[in-house]
């Protein structure tokens, strides 16, 4: 793993998560350069506890470390879905994008959070790229999410919304603009010219019609328009054919499905979930909090250590 050059802020996620576990057991790994430009955002209590409970607290005192979205103690309770923790996981990552808008740091990236807990808050949320939107002052659809694993990266173009919600959001523009934000990601990861294959949204992308009209209207266009610019995009094609010939650099998912399912069935635990198309770069671990092994101390790190190294090459600032 080579040197970061701007440092990286990581934020704890869900305190009452394998989070503040799997961040501690990551950076008690790391080269101690590496180490040394880690800053963490999160709660002091949850910080100090949990290095306690795995017996790094000397290696908790040495970490920069900025409070954000506190807890008391009695609302750190690991394996608990609650409002307080929700709220605490996007304080948390808040400070952490806003001190790489600051120039602090030169990436962030947030450890897992639990969507149920931050509804409770009371907070609108749909996953980290919907919060580093609302942070950089950026509608919801200028900013994707990126799954990298296994050897795949996928950017999506809708979320975390109903299948019907997404249909009736999908144009021609808004596949182009995830698409982009895809190829930009990928070359600022060493990818110069990414090949990109565009899923269709039918099955066989409707196959030339018979399966419905909706590809050759939105997908359709907007490869055309991507090609036009000079991109090498191709398709629209079905996804099951571009992923079994694992051909392309950068694969569009059309729904949350299509782009989860064959990332996280082939690195169920090690893929790394990118928010692009901000000038800050956000990313996650392609896990969730796994409240069942939450405050066990059997939390394995990997999926975090394969996001720091990662992005940790990569300036993500122009």
């Amino acid at each position: 793993m080579s040197q970061l050059t701007q440092g990286i802020a990581l934020s704890l996620g869900d305190p009452n998560g394998i989070g503040p576990e799997i961040a501690l057991k990551a950076i008690a790994t790391l080269p101690a350069p590496v180490r040394n430009s880690v800053t963490v955002f999160g709660p002091g209590l949850v910080w100090q506890r949990t290095a306690l409970s795995l017996g790094l607290s000397e290696l908790a005192k040495q970490i920069h470390f900025v409070e954000a979205g506190a807890v008391t103690d009695a609302q750190f309770q690991p394996g608990v879905v609650s409002s307080a923790a929700g709220a605490s996981a996007v304080a948390s990552a808040t400070a952490a994008i806003q001190a790489c808008q600051a120039g602090h740091v030169g990436a962030v990236i947030a450890c897992p959070h639990h969507e149920t807990a931050i509804q409770q808050a009371g907070i609108a949320f749909s996953g980290y790229p919907s919060l580093l939107a609302k942070v950089c002052g950026m509608a919801d659809d200028q900013v994707f999410l990126m799954l990298v694993g296994a050897g795949l990266r996928i950017v999506h173009v809708t979320l975390h919304e109903s299948v019907q919600s997404a249909l009736n959001r999908l144009t021609p523009e808004l596949i182009q603009r995830a698409t982009l934000a895809g190829i930009h990601a990928c070359e600022r990861l060493g990818v110069a010219r990414p090949r990109v294959a565009m899923m269709g949204i039918n099955p066989h992308a409707s196959e030339g019609g018979l399966f419905g009209a909706e590809d050759e209207a939105i997908t359709v266009p907007a490869v055309k328009a991507l090609q036009a610019r000079g991109f090498s995009v191709e398709g629209p094609q079905g996804g099951d054919v571009y992923l079994a010939a694992r051909g392309h650099d950068l694969y569009v998912a059309i729904f949350h499905d299509q782009g989860h399912i064959p990332v996280k069935l082939l690195a169920p635990h090690a893929a790394s979930a990118l928010s692009i198309g901000a000038q800050v770069v956000l990313s996650s671990v392609g896990h969730g909090c796994a409240m069942d092994i939450a405050g066990k101390g059997v939390a394995d790190p990997q999926g975090l250590l394969r996001t720091l190294a990662l992005i940790s090459p990569v300036s993500f600032n122009d």
